[in-house]
């Protein structure tokens, strides 16, 4: 069956609660933001995204979506994919790009927003986000992939013991004393960053 151009989708809630009832919002999708929830799941996966699509059902981060399921012409599928970015480990990092970084090595990892960690302090000429991007950019980062989650592009950074300690340094910088706390008190060894494309 060709794709059509919106699917009537019902919206529900799956947060983990003890007794609660949500409410079910029906609404019309366009097919390409329906694929767009498929893809953060299974990646440009044809079979997968096609048996989904027969299915009818997709539970995605806290939402489940749940449609009449159809058997997809998979011409008008790969045409809805190709509309979608594609990994390319050919792209280098790019710090000006990145938008999200996480510290990992330790029991948590620590999540730092570019829009958190560029607030600059009063009368500073610099913010925690421009030195954790010196550190960060000094060395090439492995490629690790295209999140259809994220819209972004993943790197990989291993971390250098003086790295690290510089990166702790630098969030002396942060406004938010939460976040230099977790810096300070997180044993890292490696940075993951998230880049979107232009």
């Amino acid at each position: 069956m060709a794709l059509p151009p919106t699917i009537r989708v019902k919206l529900s809630s799956e947060a983990a609660e003890s007794i609660s009832l949500t409410p079910v919002v029906v609404q019309e999708l366009p097919i390409g933001e329906l694929v767009g929830h498929l893809l953060a799941v299974t990646g440009k996966d044809e079979p997968r995204i096609r048996e989904i699509l027969q299915r009818g059902t997709l539970v995605s981060g806290a939402s489940r979506f749940r449609w009449a399921g159809w058997d997809p012409d998979m011409d008008g599928l790969r045409q809805v994919l190709a509309g979608f970015p594609d990994p390319d480990p050919a792209r280098p990092f790019a710090p000006a790009r990145c938008v999200r970084v996480s510290l990992k090595g330790g029991r948590q990892p620590v999540e730092i927003a570019r829009e958190t960690a560029g607030r600059k302090g009063l009368l500073a000429r610099r913010s925690f986000w421009d030195g954790l991007m010196d550190v960060i950019g000094a060395q090439p980062a492995v490629y690790a992939g295209y999140s259809y989650r994220d819209r972004a592009d993943r790197y990989i950074r291993d971390l250098s013991l003086d790295e690290a300690r510089r990166i702790r340094e630098e969030s002396a910088r942060s406004k938010f004393s939460i976040l230099r706390d977790q810096v300070r008190g997180t044993a890292f060894t490696q940075a993951e960053m998230l880049a979107e494309r232009v």
